[in-house]
């Protein structure tokens, strides 16, 4: 199916910059881009909420480590178990590569519980507050994909198509570009209005977590699956389908949840009135 017609992706170093045994690579980078972006938008809305800049700061630090602790263990148990069964040390050899959203999801939840019970918090609005901020880092994270000219799409004769160092001479959906375009730039913009005005608590949180998993269920018909998982459920469904069927599961049914149970509130746990401090000051 190869045609000099189509885009040949050009071979670019996954290192940008090396000094000594430190390396800043592409893929870190776009991490960085997505924490950085995500406490940028999280201090915008810092004046919504009753918290200060440090519980906002230890917050966003403890999901950032629930996504890398729970990325790449999702990474390992989901998709990599034969490889962590064979060499449990594996687990922990982060510097070859492998990270699974659905695992850094987890991660990220669990933080978030945590946190929220730490500080005696509603964790559903601690996840409202978190949920517009997560597709910026989804969406650099596919564009650091895309740069290392990884986790490639099936083979196509569309054309747009790539044909992609070490995925053979065939073209290929760029569908890291796709996932860019849908779990980032769209799901970032559909959350991020949906959460500028009052909605139910946890409404917000699910409108996140359905609409992942529905854009990711979609890309999935264009990614190629992982060689030692195409066959794991009859190649009826990969992998990402499977792990985002929970995800719509759960989002549907939190924003069910939201509007028949729980009462309008700014997303957020709400900043105390002027009265309320007065009073609170009095005692």
């Amino acid at each position: 199916m190869a045609n000099p017609v189509y885009l040949t992706f050009p071979t670019i170093n996954p290192v940008i910059i090396e000094i000594g045994p430190l390396a800043l690579r592409w893929y870190g980078l776009m991490y960085l881009v997505g924490f950085a972006a995500a406490y940028w938008l999280a201090s915008r809305r810092l004046s919504r909420t009753n918290w200060s800049k440090d519980q906002l700061s230890d917050l966003l630090f403890w999901c950032f480590m629930g996504v890398i602790v729970g990325g790449r263990i999702g990474s390992v148990l989901f998709y990599n178990f034969s490889n962590f069964l064979a060499d449990p040390l594996y687990l922990f050899r982060i510097w070859e590569g492998g990270m699974s959203f659905h695992g850094g999801c987890l991660g990220v939840i669990g933080a978030a519980f945590l946190y929220a019970k730490k500080q005696g918090w509603s964790f559903l609005q601690v996840g409202d507050f978190i949920a517009p901020l997560v597709p910026i880092g989804l969406g650099a994270g596919r564009i650091g994909n895309f740069i290392n000219g990884e986790l490639w799409g099936r083979v196509t004769d569309v054309p747009w198509a790539f044909v992609f160092p070490g995925a053979g001479p065939d073209p290929r959906h760029p569908s890291q570009l796709y996932q860019f375009a849908l779990e980032g730039a769209l799901l970032f913009t559909l959350v991020w209005l949906y959460s500028a005005k009052p909605r139910p608590t946890g409404a917000v949180g699910g409108l996140f977590l359905a609409g992942y998993g529905v854009f990711r269920f979609f890309v999935e018909f264009y990614r190629e699956p992982d060689a030692h998982l195409s066959d794991l459920y009859g190649s009826v469904i990969t992998q990402g389908q499977m792990l985002s069927i929970p995800m719509i599961i759960a989002g549907v049914g939190l924003i069910v949840y939201a509007y028949r149970m729980r009462p309008i509130t700014a997303n957020t746990p709400e900043k105390p009135s002027a009265k309320a401090q007065k009073a609170k000051k009095g005692k």
